[in-house]
Protein backbone atom coordinates (compact mmCIF):
# COMPACT_ATOMS: atom_id res chain seq x y z
CA UNK A 1 0.00 0.00 0.00
CA UNK A 2 1.67 3.15 -0.96
CA UNK A 3 2.08 5.98 1.41
CA UNK A 4 0.21 9.30 1.30
CA UNK A 5 2.29 12.21 -0.07
CA UNK A 6 2.88 15.42 2.21
CA UNK A 7 5.49 18.28 2.02
CA UNK A 8 6.95 17.94 5.09
CA UNK A 9 8.79 13.97 3.57
CA UNK A 10 10.91 16.83 2.59
CA UNK A 11 13.34 18.03 5.59
CA UNK A 12 13.60 22.12 4.46
CA UNK A 13 9.81 22.24 4.09
CA UNK A 14 9.40 20.57 7.58
CA UNK A 15 11.32 23.10 8.96
CA UNK A 16 9.81 25.99 7.94
CA UNK A 17 7.40 27.58 10.41
CA UNK A 18 3.87 27.58 10.20
CA UNK A 19 3.64 30.88 8.85
CA UNK A 20 6.44 30.00 5.88
CA UNK A 21 4.94 26.93 5.32
CA UNK A 22 1.07 28.27 4.68
CA UNK A 23 2.65 31.38 2.71
CA UNK A 24 4.35 28.00 0.58
CA UNK A 25 1.89 25.36 1.02
CA UNK A 26 -0.59 26.26 -1.88
CA UNK A 27 1.86 26.80 -4.44
CA UNK A 28 3.25 23.77 -3.93
CA UNK A 29 2.62 20.99 -7.09
CA UNK A 30 2.83 17.06 -6.52
CA UNK A 31 4.52 15.87 -9.29
CA UNK A 32 6.05 12.98 -10.60
CA UNK A 33 9.76 12.28 -11.53
CA UNK A 34 10.06 9.37 -13.88
CA UNK A 35 13.38 7.90 -14.00
CA UNK A 36 16.00 9.83 -16.19
CA UNK A 37 13.77 13.33 -16.83
CA UNK A 38 15.61 16.19 -17.27
CA UNK A 39 14.77 18.96 -15.19
CA UNK A 40 17.75 21.40 -16.09
CA UNK A 41 20.30 21.67 -18.62
CA UNK A 42 23.11 24.15 -18.22
CA UNK A 43 22.52 27.55 -19.61
CA UNK A 44 18.81 27.40 -19.52
CA UNK A 45 16.93 29.36 -17.33
CA UNK A 46 15.52 28.29 -14.07
CA UNK A 47 11.45 28.62 -13.44
CA UNK A 48 10.87 25.95 -11.16
CA UNK A 49 12.31 24.31 -7.56
CA UNK A 50 12.15 20.93 -7.02
CA UNK A 51 11.88 19.69 -3.51
CA UNK A 52 12.15 15.94 -3.56
CA UNK A 53 10.35 13.53 -1.59
CA UNK A 54 10.71 9.80 -2.42
CA UNK A 55 12.85 10.71 -6.10
CA UNK A 56 16.60 11.42 -6.07
CA UNK A 57 17.98 14.35 -8.56
CA UNK A 58 21.41 14.21 -9.80
CA UNK A 59 23.68 17.11 -10.57
CA UNK A 60 25.90 16.29 -13.10
CA UNK A 61 28.37 17.71 -15.74
CA UNK A 62 29.00 16.40 -19.24
CA UNK A 63 31.85 16.55 -21.38
CA UNK A 64 32.46 17.09 -25.23
CA UNK A 65 32.98 13.46 -25.59
CA UNK A 66 29.71 12.41 -23.67
CA UNK A 67 30.81 11.87 -20.70
CA UNK A 68 29.16 12.43 -17.92
CA UNK A 69 29.81 12.23 -14.15
CA UNK A 70 27.66 13.01 -10.93
CA UNK A 71 29.03 15.96 -8.88
CA UNK A 72 25.97 15.56 -5.96
CA UNK A 73 22.87 14.27 -5.41
CA UNK A 74 19.83 16.12 -3.65
CA UNK A 75 17.09 13.94 -2.10
CA UNK A 76 14.47 14.26 0.50
CA UNK A 77 16.88 16.45 2.22
CA UNK A 78 17.12 19.83 -0.09
CA UNK A 79 16.05 21.50 -2.81
CA UNK A 80 16.87 21.14 -6.59
CA UNK A 81 16.95 25.00 -8.32
CA UNK A 82 19.34 26.48 -5.68
CA UNK A 83 20.23 28.99 -8.68
CA UNK A 84 16.89 30.48 -8.55
CA UNK A 85 17.44 32.21 -4.87
CA UNK A 86 21.45 32.29 -5.30
CA UNK A 87 20.56 34.90 -8.17
CA UNK A 88 22.35 33.05 -11.23
CA UNK A 89 19.26 32.26 -12.85
CA UNK A 90 20.73 29.08 -15.13
CA UNK A 91 21.89 26.38 -14.04
CA UNK A 92 25.32 25.26 -13.69
CA UNK A 93 24.96 21.68 -14.34
CA UNK A 94 22.63 18.62 -16.18
CA UNK A 95 19.85 17.82 -13.18
CA UNK A 96 18.84 14.34 -14.31
CA UNK A 97 16.28 12.09 -12.43
CA UNK A 98 18.56 9.10 -11.14
CA UNK A 99 15.83 6.98 -8.98
CA UNK A 100 12.28 7.77 -9.68
CA UNK A 101 9.57 9.39 -7.66
CA UNK A 102 7.84 12.26 -6.70
CA UNK A 103 8.44 15.98 -5.63
CA UNK A 104 7.41 19.07 -4.85
CA UNK A 105 7.71 21.46 -7.66
CA UNK A 106 7.14 25.37 -7.10
CA UNK A 107 7.32 28.59 -9.19
CA UNK A 108 10.68 29.94 -8.95
CA UNK A 109 9.81 33.88 -8.29
CA UNK A 110 7.66 32.21 -5.41
CA UNK A 111 10.39 31.13 -3.68
CA UNK A 112 12.74 34.28 -4.52
CA UNK A 113 9.64 36.50 -2.92
CA UNK A 114 9.89 34.17 0.20
CA UNK A 115 13.47 33.84 -0.06
CA UNK A 116 13.55 37.99 0.48
CA UNK A 117 11.87 37.99 3.58
CA UNK A 118 15.03 37.28 5.04
CA UNK A 119 13.17 35.07 7.46
CA UNK A 120 13.51 31.15 8.61
CA UNK A 121 13.77 30.14 4.87
CA UNK A 122 16.66 32.45 3.59
CA UNK A 123 18.59 30.60 7.30
CA UNK A 124 17.40 26.82 5.52
CA UNK A 125 18.27 27.36 2.10
CA UNK A 126 21.76 29.07 2.50
CA UNK A 127 22.50 26.55 5.13
CA UNK A 128 21.44 24.00 2.59
CA UNK A 129 23.66 25.66 -0.17
CA UNK A 130 26.32 25.07 2.07
CA UNK A 131 26.15 21.02 2.26
CA UNK A 132 25.57 21.00 -1.55
CA UNK A 133 28.71 22.98 -1.42
CA UNK A 134 30.74 20.61 0.47
CA UNK A 135 28.92 17.41 -0.97
CA UNK A 136 30.42 18.64 -4.34
CA UNK A 137 33.80 19.09 -3.49
CA UNK A 138 34.20 15.71 -1.50
CA UNK A 139 32.60 13.95 -4.55
CA UNK A 140 35.55 15.35 -6.71
CA UNK A 141 38.06 14.23 -4.44
CA UNK A 142 36.05 10.95 -4.25
CA UNK A 143 35.90 10.56 -7.93
CA UNK A 144 40.03 11.47 -8.31
CA UNK A 145 41.42 9.33 -5.20
CA UNK A 146 39.11 6.24 -4.68
CA UNK A 147 38.26 3.02 -6.11
CA UNK A 148 35.42 2.12 -8.03
CA UNK A 149 34.88 -0.17 -5.30
CA UNK A 150 34.72 2.67 -2.83
CA UNK A 151 32.64 5.14 -4.67
CA UNK A 152 30.28 2.28 -5.75
CA UNK A 153 29.82 1.82 -1.69
CA UNK A 154 29.14 5.37 -1.27
CA UNK A 155 26.84 5.67 -3.86
CA UNK A 156 25.25 3.00 -2.74
CA UNK A 157 24.65 4.33 1.30
CA UNK A 158 23.77 7.59 -0.01
CA UNK A 159 20.92 6.54 -1.88
CA UNK A 160 20.01 3.83 0.55
CA UNK A 161 19.44 6.88 3.54
CA UNK A 162 17.48 9.36 1.15
CA UNK A 163 15.23 6.73 0.15
CA UNK A 164 15.11 5.00 3.82
CA UNK A 165 15.07 1.49 1.78
CA UNK A 166 17.14 -1.16 1.37
CA UNK A 167 15.88 -1.96 -1.86
CA UNK A 168 17.17 0.71 -4.69
CA UNK A 169 15.49 -0.16 -8.24
CA UNK A 170 18.62 1.12 -10.67
CA UNK A 171 20.64 -0.08 -13.16
CA UNK A 172 24.30 -0.65 -13.27
CA UNK A 173 24.73 1.08 -16.37
CA UNK A 174 22.98 4.44 -14.85
CA UNK A 175 25.55 3.98 -11.67
CA UNK A 176 28.33 3.49 -13.86
CA UNK A 177 27.41 6.69 -15.75
CA UNK A 178 26.57 8.73 -11.99
CA UNK A 179 30.22 7.66 -11.16
CA UNK A 180 32.42 8.26 -14.38
CA UNK A 181 33.16 5.02 -14.71
CA UNK A 182 32.83 2.05 -17.14
CA UNK A 183 30.30 -0.39 -16.87
CA UNK A 184 33.08 -3.17 -16.57
CA UNK A 185 34.03 -1.65 -13.58
CA UNK A 186 30.38 -1.40 -11.81
CA UNK A 187 29.74 -5.23 -12.48
CA UNK A 188 33.27 -5.57 -11.83
CA UNK A 189 33.18 -4.17 -8.20
CA UNK A 190 28.94 -5.13 -7.34
CA UNK A 191 29.86 -8.86 -8.20
CA UNK A 192 32.76 -8.61 -5.38
CA UNK A 193 30.31 -6.86 -3.05
CA UNK A 194 27.34 -9.30 -4.14
CA UNK A 195 30.16 -13.06 -3.49
CA UNK A 196 30.77 -10.74 -0.34
CA UNK A 197 26.78 -10.72 0.55
CA UNK A 198 27.00 -7.43 1.25
CA UNK A 199 24.63 -6.65 -1.93
CA UNK A 200 22.26 -8.59 -3.82
CA UNK A 201 21.79 -7.73 -7.61
CA UNK A 202 19.10 -8.71 -10.22
CA UNK A 203 18.76 -6.85 -12.91
CA UNK A 204 17.43 -2.88 -12.40
CA UNK A 205 17.35 -3.76 -8.26
CA UNK A 206 20.34 -2.74 -5.78
CA UNK A 207 19.21 -4.52 -2.37
CA UNK A 208 21.60 -3.62 0.84
CA UNK A 209 21.56 -6.75 2.59
CA UNK A 210 24.25 -5.83 4.97
CA UNK A 211 24.91 -1.99 5.89
CA UNK A 212 27.91 -2.24 7.72
CA UNK A 213 29.75 -4.31 5.27
CA UNK A 214 28.99 -1.47 2.61
CA UNK A 215 30.47 1.26 5.60
CA UNK A 216 33.45 -1.13 6.15
CA UNK A 217 34.12 -0.57 2.11
CA UNK A 218 33.38 2.89 1.51
CA UNK A 219 35.87 5.43 1.59
CA UNK A 220 35.85 8.13 4.38
CA UNK A 221 33.98 10.39 1.68
CA UNK A 222 30.75 8.73 3.08
CA UNK A 223 30.80 9.56 6.67
CA UNK A 224 32.48 12.96 5.78
CA UNK A 225 29.05 13.84 3.54
CA UNK A 226 27.19 11.94 5.83
CA UNK A 227 27.80 13.78 9.19
CA UNK A 228 27.56 17.33 7.15
CA UNK A 229 24.12 15.92 5.90
CA UNK A 230 23.15 14.75 9.11
CA UNK A 231 24.59 18.29 10.80
CA UNK A 232 21.82 19.98 8.44
CA UNK A 233 19.03 17.67 9.38
CA UNK A 234 19.82 18.54 13.08
CA UNK A 235 20.12 22.30 12.21
CA UNK A 236 16.51 22.40 10.28
CA UNK A 237 15.17 20.53 13.31
CA UNK A 238 16.41 23.43 15.72
CA UNK A 239 15.84 26.21 13.34
CA UNK A 240 12.19 24.61 12.97
CA UNK A 241 11.39 24.50 16.88
CA UNK A 242 12.19 27.67 17.61
CA UNK A 243 10.58 29.42 15.05
CA UNK A 244 7.95 27.01 16.28
CA UNK A 245 8.28 27.54 19.74
CA UNK A 246 5.75 29.71 21.58
CA UNK A 247 6.71 33.08 22.61
CA UNK A 248 7.27 33.83 26.17
CA UNK A 249 5.63 37.14 27.68
CA UNK A 250 7.99 39.07 29.30
CA UNK A 251 7.40 39.93 33.26
CA UNK A 252 7.92 43.66 33.99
Amino acid sequence: MSLAHSPTQNHLLAALSAVEFERLAGHLELVPLPLGEMLYEPGEPVRHAYFPTTAIVSLHHMMESGASAESAGVGNEGVVGTAIFMGTNTSPNWAVVQIAGHAYRMQGRLLVEEFNRAGLTMRLLLRYTEALIMQLSMTAACNRHHTVEQQLCRWLLLASDRLCSRDLVITQELIASMIGVRREGIVAAAGKLQHAGVIRYRRGHVAVLERSGLEARACECYSVIKKELGRLLSDMANASAKAKAPATASIL
